[in-house]
């Protein structure tokens, strides 16, 4: 069955967004991410705009990850104070995102952009969980032991000389304000430039940065996504005018059930095979965006009206 879409300016299998919605919402659930790191790519494998799969997807996440944090709350699950840092540098780099992302669409390096910022971050990402995941599991299997000195004890030893410490009760650990907000500045700008939540960083940036207890981090991290990809979708729209309603409706719709089901499992699955599992999911969208990089284009050549 076939539904045409006014902003993509195309016609698509409306059970296969259905579906993909459903999928992008269970992940987003069982991680705690935003699912749009899937939702993202996927829609532009299956010939929507890169411009359009961009903006339509942070819509898509504020759906997803608002079912999801409705489990976490009725948990008690979510540190609304640092959630309020969080969401503050998410809107600084929201802002600056979404103009970067309209210049690289004046200029047509747009497409390009995105495929390139995802296979850098996402497969850098993709391999070190892959990693860190293999390690443990030899570690538990075999009694592996692997040199345990962190490759971030520089950069917390810098963090912990940060003026301006507060104390937050909920998570019980003292940090400087400045941390969270630097952080989420830069998941603002992943945000509005590729369409993800950003939540494959937020965590182990909430774990190993924050030190904050692993029963907050994936409520936490739903929370300032849905306030951050919100304002992500608002400047899309008002900007760039690549929010395609009817395509955001069926994921949202999809992404939402999906998510309910994503968060009761996430409960019940061990952490180091989520985590492995996230990892395969990373380099294969990543070795698949690198190989779409370098393959011929169906057209080389296209006309197009100039709005």
């Amino acid at each position: 069955m076939q539904i045409y879409l006014p902003i993509a300016e195309m016609p698509v299998n409306i059970f296969l967004i259905l579906f993909l919605g459903l999928a992008t919402g269970f992940l987003a659930g069982m991680f705690g991410i935003g699912g749009g790191f899937l939702a993202t790519p996927f829609l532009i494998f299956i010939g929507i705009p890169s411009s359009v799969a961009v903006a339509t997807s942070t819509n898509q996440i504020i759906s997803a990850s608002i079912s999801g944090l409705l489990v976490h709350l009725r948990k008690g699950a979510v540190d609304i104070r640092i959630g309020g840092l969080l969401i503050f540098g998410g809107f600084i780099g929201s802002l600056f995102g979404v103009i970067i992302f309209r210049m690289l669409e004046n200029i047509g390096q747009i497409d390009i952009s995105i495929a390139l910022i995802y296979v850098i971050f996402l497969g850098a990402i993709g391999i070190a969980m892959a990693s860190d995941s293999f390690k443990i599991i030899l570690e538990k299997k075999y009694n592996i032991s692997w040199n345990k000195k962190s490759k971030l004890l520089w950069l917390i030893n810098k963090i912990e000389k940060l003026p301006c410490k507060s104390y937050f009760p909920k998570s019980e650990i003292t940090i400087s304000i400045f941390v969270p907000i630097f952080i989420s500045i830069g998941i603002g700008i992943l945000v509005s430039l590729i369409g993800i939540g950003g939540g494959f960083l937020m965590i182990p940036a909430m774990l190993y940065i924050l030190k904050m207890p692993s029963s907050l981090v994936v409520g936490t991290s739903l929370f300032q996504i849905v306030f951050i990809a919100s304002n992500a979708t608002l400047l899309q729209a008002i900007t760039n005018h690549n929010v395609d309603i009817i395509l955001s409706s069926l994921m949202i719709f999809s992404s939402a059930i999906g998510a309910q089901f994503g968060t009761r499992v996430g409960y019940k699955m061990d952490a180091d095979i989520m985590r492995s599992f996230l990892a395969i999911l990373l380099i294969l969208i990543c070795t698949k965006m690198l190989f779409s990089l370098f393959s011929e284009p169906q057209d080389l050549y296209k006309v197009e009206v100039l709005k």
